[in-house]
């Protein structure tokens, strides 16, 4: 029997290709999505997605959704509480293990892992390692769609802040930005993808600028 996981829900590009790995290869029997809300806001913790946006996409891989809530601004120790207790709730159901989808961050790999020793989880990292030029692609290419939710001005124009994750932005990303943005250069909110029952129907809405940020709201339609 393959060991039950929970797969670490961003709403984004990376978590749900790496989602689709995970049902390619059945290393893991993946048997719900875990995310983290920002309780003042009702939004997906840095990807800034309405809740029910994130709900739709659960629907639409058929799986059920966890969320855990943190206020605005959290401590690293509230943050790492909250989503223990969430853990251990979910160990406790059998689950054992913990998917991300985490490319090449060292430092975050290494924390990951140590907060999931202490709780007694494994994490698992389907996609790490790949030449994320070549994984874009390749996301694009099996038919996942995504927008820009967020987007750090430091590293990149505002004005990519709504746009399609497309082979027409990776081309267009300024010299030094990740292609598949893995040093919060954005972030993004999947509306397609090859597990999903149907694609998801969003409009761009208003378009802020907070603590450092460029947000841009994705409305369901």
């Amino acid at each position: 029997m393959r060991p039950k996981a929970l797969m670490s829900w961003s709403s984004g590009k990376d978590s749900a290709h790496a989602l689709a790995e995970l049902r390619r290869t059945d290393e893991v029997d993946v048997v719900g999505l875990i995310t983290t809300i920002t309780a003042t806001f009702d939004r997906v913790a840095m990807h800034a997605v309405r809740r029910e946006l994130l709900a739709r996409q659960a629907t639409a891989l058929g799986l059920p959704l966890f969320t855990v809530e943190i206020p605005s601004p959290c401590d690293n120790a509230t943050y790492e509480s909250r989503f223990g207790d969430a853990l251990c709730r979910a160990r406790a159901d059998g689950i054992s293990h913990l998917a991300f989808g985490d490319l090449f961050l060292a430092d975050v790999r290494a924390y990951r892992e140590a907060q999931l020793a202490a709780l007694g989880l494994t994490p698992v990292f389907p996609l790490w390692g790949r030449d994320t030029r070549t994984l874009a692609a390749e996301m694009i290419a099996s038919g996942l769609a995504a927008r820009l939710t967020c987007v750090d001005p430091r590293s990149l124009d505002r004005s990519f802040a709504g746009r399609t994750f497309d082979a027409s932005l990776v081309a267009t990303l300024p010299a030094g930005v990740d292609p598949c943005g893995e040093r919060g250069e954005f972030h993004t909110f999947v509306t397609a993808s090859p597990l999903f029952a149907a694609p998801l129907a969003v409009e761009v809405g208003e378009i802020v600028e907070r603590e450092g940020f460029v947000f841009a709201d994705l409305v369901p339609t």
